[in-house]
């Protein structure tokens, strides 16, 4: 960020030729850096999705956790410069679970290595029992099927539920889907699955399409405490999921890195 007050010094010590030297400049390093990203996709990757909801304070949050504030602090018209203040519960929107959610004295999401946040990234596509039940999970068999057709979870693998239900989040009253009782219902990983998966697979994490890692009617969140228990990282409210091939991608996770956090908005791509 250039304040004002430094690009006018920068003003006083350039004379007009110079800036604009230096405006070409700089366009010709963004050009040549689109070229090298261009270059590298086509050798490497062809394919980049999105898997992040845009958040803001109309985004649906679990029930009891207080949506997102955005203050406006400064302007360009009025200071020179824009940027807003903002509060916010850290699993807010597509965001992490550390295993430090969950399990007292575990790792926080500072302290993840980063190598965890870039692996092999399987969808298992459970929206046909999603659209029947909206309790539906990912079970064990689901993970056999989707291996009888792609082979064996890959070692180090992130294991993603695509449900369909992003579809519902511009609806909070949807997408939170409670009942006359106020429990709620979206689809999520069985304990069995969670348990498979760090039992007998070699995971980094999982990530759901819903607002939690369990089932919504889940009481004991017992998942969450299986998978986050055992070192794993979780993502909730993941985005764009139809549009990623079952295997073969890969995931890269812009996780939060401030101290001691038990998770935070996350921006994550699926490449391939």
């Amino acid at each position: 960020m250039c304040a004002p007050c430094v690009m006018g010094l920068v003003e006083k010590s350039l004379n007009r030729r110079e800036l604009l030297g230096m405006a070409v400049g700089m366009a010709a390093v963004a050009t040549s850096s689109a070229q090298a990203q261009s270059q590298v996709a086509g050798k490497a990757f062809s394919n980049v999705a999105d898997l992040t909801h845009v958040v803001s304070p109309s985004f649906p949050m679990f029930p009891g956790a207080s949506p997102m504030k955005i203050t406006e602090v400064v302007t360009v018209k009025k200071d020179g410069y824009y940027g807003n203040t903002l509060e916010i519960w850290e699993h807010t929107g597509t965001h992490m679970d550390a295993p430090a959610h969950f399990v007292d004295g575990a790792a926080t999401a500072d302290a993840l290595p980063a190598n965890r946040l870039i692996a092999p990234l399987a969808v298992i596509n459970i929206k046909a029992k999603a659209d029947r039940n909206p309790d539906a999970e990912v079970t064990v068999d689901d993970i056999l099927a989707w291996e009888r057709s792609h082979g064996r979870l890959p070692n180090g693998a992130f294991v993603a539920m695509y449900s369909g239900w992003d579809s519902r989040v511009n609806d909070a009253k949807a997408y939170v889907n409670l009942d006359s009782s106020n429990v709620q219902h979206y689809p999520g990983f069985s304990p069995a699955a969670a348990e498979f998966l760090v039992r007998q697979r070699n995971i980094v994490g999982v990530g759901v399409d819903t607002l939690s890692l369990d089932f919504g009617a889940s009481k004991d969140f017992k998942s969450h405490v299986t998978l986050l228990g055992a070192g794993k990282y979780g993502l909730e409210n993941l985005a764009n999921l139809a549009t990623v091939r079952p295997s073969g991608a890969m995931i890269i996770v812009g996780g939060p890195k401030h101290k001691g956090a038990s998770g935070g908005p996350s921006r994550v791509m699926a490449i391939w």
